[in-house]
């Protein structure tokens, strides 16, 4: 591995990880080795260049906490986090979509039971969520864990407040389940556009790129049930803001729904899911 140069360093890098005895990891990081080494060479990559970058990822690693994660922030940006949603949850027609995950899902929400109200004094107008969760084939699915999280009508999430903790720590959040007949309903709040946080490095990117930060007024949904594949997706408001430019990419057109308002002031949503079920072995 003597006199190395920018014609043999590729080569040499990948000869390096010759002895790996996992095929998977192999595969990947050959890959990426050769993307990554072709890139700085198609870019004239410079020292100066290379060190911002390094500084760049360094500071993304220094914001992120259990609460903020700005690597996938970076990822939802850069179109990776749909691109690699897309290309693993390929489905049968009837299905519904998947979309990103986002970075502000937190594990062990309140348990609520249908009819409850999770918004637990989020600001926002009120809102009526019901809908039924199904199989392909049109079967009810009872008992199907479902996860529920969005912003209040200010853009913040629960753990982005900074009224985030006692007995308030989880607002317009929560975990139900599906009844016997495929059905759930609860209350909470009105969905709003707002803005990803844009005060670290990737705002920073999306400023000098002359992008927005901003995302369409969506509700978070993750459902689970045994025998079906995990469906992780967002309803959107129809005729919101920001629908054809997400900053994450991540609208899909079956997924925007009406969300009309009710005399009294509140607003409803109906919607019904359907889950891809898990092919046999």
């Amino acid at each position: 591995m003597r006199n190395i140069n920018e014609d043999s360093i590729t080569q040499a890098v990948i000869g390096a990880m010759a002895g790996c005895k996992n095929p998977r990891l192999l595969s990947v990081m050959t890959s990426l080795v050769q993307h990554l080494h072709a890139f700085a060479r198609e870019v004239a990559l410079t020292e100066d260049e290379w060190f911002e970058g390094i500084k760049f990822l360094t500071a993304a690693g220094n914001v992120s906490d259990d609460k903020r994660q700005e690597f996938i922030l970076l990822s939802d940006v850069l179109g990776l986090s749909t691109l690699v949603t897309a290309q693993n949850n390929l489905k049968p027609e009837g299905c519904t979509e998947s979309t990103v995950f986002g970075p502000f899902f937190v594990e062990g929400a309140p348990k609520f039971d249908n009819g409850d109200d999770i918004a637990n004094g989020a600001k926002g107008t009120p809102c009526f969520v019901r809908g039924t969760v199904k199989s392909l084939d049109g079967r009810p699915i009872a008992g199907a864990v479902i996860d529920v999280w969005q912003s209040d009508e200010e853009g913040f999430y629960d753990v982005q407040s900074p009224i985030a903790s006692g007995e308030h720590e989880h607002r317009a959040r929560g975990q139900l389940r599906s009844d016997a007949e495929g059905g759930f309903n609860f209350r909470s709040i009105l969905a709003h556009h707002y803005p990803i946080p844009h005060d670290g490095p990737v705002g920073a990117m999306l400023d000098a790129l002359d992008r927005h930060p901003w995302r369409p007024a969506h509700l978070h949904f993750m459902i689970e049930a045994p025998g079906h594949e995990r469906l992780i997706t967002h309803i959107f408001r129809e005729g919101g803001e920001y629908l054809d430019s997400d900053a994450v990419f991540g609208v899909r057109g079956s997924l925007i729904v009406d969300w009309p308002r009710q005399e009294g002031g509140f607003h409803t949503l109906d919607h019904d899911f359907v889950l891809n079920p898990v092919a046999a072995p």
